[in-house]
């Protein structure tokens, strides 16, 4: 038995599952090649960019487009590497040694961080009031202007960490006063507990007694005080009447 999509299969053979290859050739649509170009230009500055990242390496890309427009990506300064690109070619030409062109590719490099370093110090310097002797008017205004700027955000920061502490401090305080008069309270209901207790001795000695269990020997008949009731009615008048 043959199914109706074993019949298609087997009547379109050309057909390929997955994504087929492209044929590399200039593509004639405009449309089309202006998209192919927007999509490869994108990829293409996206894996610079993770080559830089993931190796490490100083990677410089240019790319102009059909119209003249400019693309570029450097991880770096371009016209550094540009430079840096120069100067290996020139020398890789006349000595073909591309190690030297590194090595004074560095010590340049190195020559331009001493040269900052010393100028950051000497800025420190002046910041402290050091070395000014050297400095013309301009950069004296100019250095005051920094100074009082910094001067400004130190001072508000500070206020901001004592306002913060002060409102703490006040809601410790409230705090603190709850406590105090909750510990007062509890001192002044235990006291005039104890005080009750105190005055009523007389009630603690009823409960006493009522607690003892009733025993009829504490006790004797009222009945046994009265006269005996021996004598008829007739005997209690004449006695009355003698």
């Amino acid at each position: 038995m043959v199914y109706p999509s074993d019949q298609s299969r087997e009547a379109s053979p050309q057909r390929k599952t997955g994504r087929g290859k492209i044929e590399i050739k200039r593509i004639e649509n405009t449309t089309n090649r202006q998209v192919t170009f927007c999509k490869r230009r994108n990829g293409l500055l996206k894996k610079a960019y993770e080559l830089s990242v993931l190796c490490d390496a100083e990677v410089a890309l240019i790319v102009f487009s059909s119209r003249g427009r400019l693309y570029e990506y450097a991880n770096n300064s371009l016209r550094a590497t540009i430079e840096r690109y120069k100067k290996a070619c020139a020398d890789t030409s006349n000595s073909g040694s591309v190690a030297e062109a590194n090595a004074q590719f560095y010590q340049q490099e190195a020559a331009k961080l001493r040269l900052q370093i010393v100028s950051l110090q000497n800025t420190n310097r002046n910041m402290l009031g050091e070395s000014l002797s050297s400095l013309t008017m301009k950069e004296l205004k100019s250095l005051e202007g920094r100074l009082e700027r910094g001067i400004s955000r130190i001072r508000s920061k500070k206020n901001e960490l004592l306002f913060a502490e002060i409102e703490y401090m006040q809601k410790r305080e409230i705090d603190l006063h709850n406590n105090n008069q909750l510990l007062q309270a509890k001192i002044a209901e235990n006291e005039r507990k104890q005080h009750n207790i105190n005055l009523m001795p007389g009630e603690a000695n009823c409960e006493i007694m009522h607690s003892q269990p009733f025993d009829s020997r504490n006790y004797f008949q009222v009945n046994a005080l009265q006269p005996p009731n021996e004598y008829s009615h007739q005997d209690q008048m004449a006695l009355q009447l003698g």
